[in-house]
């Protein structure tokens, strides 16, 4: 009990001090803001100027500034000798200044304008990395948040996107580094699909529990999810009444996964998660559960959070490679 208040004090310390580092960069740039962007230094540079700049920027990693250098190149020069690099380096730019979308919507416009490109497989993993970030806000930056109850549309997609690159390029030296993000996008996904589970073994929808446990099984089987799944599977059958898939699930549990918690020591299914709150007493509902007897049954561990992940939310990208 003890380290588990301790657990959860640090992180609301955690959460308390990302909200007022969050509070005091809204507050200098609020101060800083001068409305619309004066761009008048670039006025009358050379495409040669330009880039200069905005190297001299990523440098420094002053990425709004070398946003709107390497934009000028974009406008101003679209067909120079400088134009394919400059918007290979906008992807990178756009990434590292926290703006996902318009880094993902750069590198889908590169892939399109050059699919022959030598450096073409950057933007396919930049595609990829910035989908996995792109749902993640200023506020979800600096508060420490469970990737795993998030919608998964942005996993999804980041997870295809990986998966395109590996496909086309499998020789890429992203390939690597995608193949990791791809594992723990798997494990993220699947450990959401456990969430959703549980929400539906909580309020006694069994069949949709059972469908979600069974889809975690056939589809993610490498994950560390499955064993969850399988003692959901199994507790929703038992509900149902239905003894023989109940069995075969619980057959597969016990050969694979013998010192799950929802076992004992004989291999006997002792239940998956009771959940008081479902049909609650009325001292329940006078104290807001603070104070009810707890269930007589096994403590379940934590679903993973992987708000702790730094490197999967705001993932450090690999520099734009250059020509020659």
């Amino acid at each position: 009990m003890r380290s588990a208040i301790s657990v959860r004090s640090l992180t609301n310390l955690r959460a308390v001090a990302g909200l007022v580092f969050l509070s005091l960069t809204l507050v200098l740039s609020g101060c800083s803001s001068s409305g619309k962007k004066d761009l008048s230094e670039y006025d009358g540079l050379s495409e040669a100027e330009l880039y200069s700049k905005a190297v001299k920027a990523l440098d420094n990693k002053t990425y709004s500034k070398a946003v709107d250098a390497l934009r000028q190149i974009e406008s101003r020069y679209p067909f120079g000798p400088f134009a394919e690099q400059a918007q290979l380096n906008l992807i990178y730019a756009y990434y590292k200044n926290f703006e996902p979308e318009a880094a993902r919507a750069s590198a889908e416009r590169f892939i399109r304008l050059h699919p022959q490109h030598p450096s073409v497989d950057y933007a396919y993993y930049m595609r990829g990395l910035a989908s996995n970030t792109a749902n993640l806000g200023l506020i979800e930056r600096y508060i420490p948040i469970d990737l795993t109850k998030r919608d998964p549309g942005q996993a999804r997609d980041s997870f295809n996107e990986f998966s395109e690159l590996l496909r086309r390029y499998p020789d890429s030296r992203y390939a690597p580094d995608a193949r990791q993000r791809m594992i723990a996008l798997r494990n993220r996904l699947s450990w959401y699909e456990i969430h959703v589970a549980t929400y539906y073994m909580k309020r006694k929808a069994y069949v949709a529990a059972i469908n979600r446990g069974r889809y975690v099984v056939e589809n993610m089987p490498e994950t560390p999810a499955v064993p969850d799944a399988l003692a959901i599977m199994v507790e929703g059958y038992q509900h149902l009444s239905l003894q023989e898939p109940a069995d075969e699930a619980l057959q597969v549990l016990r050969l694979n996964y013998p010192d799950h918690v929802t076992l004992d020591a004989q291999g006997n299914f002792v239940g998956y998660k009771v959940f008081s709150d479902v049909d609650p007493s009325i001292w329940n509902t006078m104290t807001f559960g603070l104070l009810d007897e707890a269930p007589s049954m096994p403590e379940m561990p934590e679903i993973p959070s992987f708000f702790e992940d730094e490197e999967e939310q705001t993932a450090d990208a690999p520099k734009p490679p250059t020509a020659g």
